[in-house]
């Protein structure tokens, strides 16, 4: 897990250093504005957000009154220390169990909203699939989770990319590593591995791109 950001007394604004990179451009996000209503109507929520580390997303969390904490999985994931080689007994697999232990150990600590963004697009499946299963785990009563999903995996819109909010039902995305979509996933998918979660709310969004919301 990445090093945790929170709010403090003095209201100080954090400070870290983002692994992004390139100009960014706004897109509007259907998904993002319903999770900020939420985020401005409540206070003291516990929220995860999935990627590189963005100054921007930490200081316009905890200034909303909230504490956030950060976890960069997807370049995590695609390194090769998981990867268990195919022999002539059996495929290639992943040491999901070892990735989980390692990156996705949050000591106890349950919460409000996770911003997952499209993390699962550009992650082994097997390992997408963990992921999902462990955010369960520590998602909290009447918990949210914030998804995007590619519809295919060419084209300059499915480049990686860091989102970074902003005050209304747009987003700040800036273009990160050059980590390829793996896996495609339809509706029906997505709604398959987000049933451990919750209910589902498909939202209208561009770009090939669909966004949803899934709710405990």
């Amino acid at each position: 897990m990445r090093p945790i950001f929170q709010r403090n007394d003095s209201g100080s604004k954090a400070n870290a250093r983002g692994a992004a990179s390139g100009a960014r451009t706004p897109r509007r996000s259907s998904g993002w504005a319903r999770i900020l209503e939420r985020l401005k109507a409540e206070q003291g929520l516990r929220v995860l957000d999935i990627g590189p580390t963005s100054p921007a997303n930490i200081n316009f969390l905890t200034e909303l009154g909230h504490s956030v904490y950060m976890a960069d999985l997807v370049a995590e994931a695609v390194k090769p220390d998981w990867v268990i080689p195919a022999t002539e007994d059996r495929p290639l697999s992943y040491d999901v169990p070892a990735f989980l232990a390692k990156h996705m150990d949050f000591g106890g600590r349950k919460f409000d909203v996770i911003l997952l963004w499209d993390t699962v697009d550009y992650v082994p499946a097997p390992i997408g699939a963990a992921i999902i299963s462990q955010l369960a785990s520590v998602l909290s009563e009447k918990g949210q989770v914030l998804a995007f999903f590619h519809s295919k995996n060419t084209g300059p819109e499915t480049a990686f990319s860091r989102y970074h909010v902003m005050d209304g039902d747009t987003l700040s995305v800036q273009p990160g590593p050059d980590h390829p979509i793996l896996t495609v996933y339809q509706n029906r998918q997505a709604e398959t591995l987000l049933q451990d979660i919750g209910a589902c709310r498909f939202l209208l969004a561009k770009d090939n791109t669909r966004e949803v919301i899934a709710s405990r």
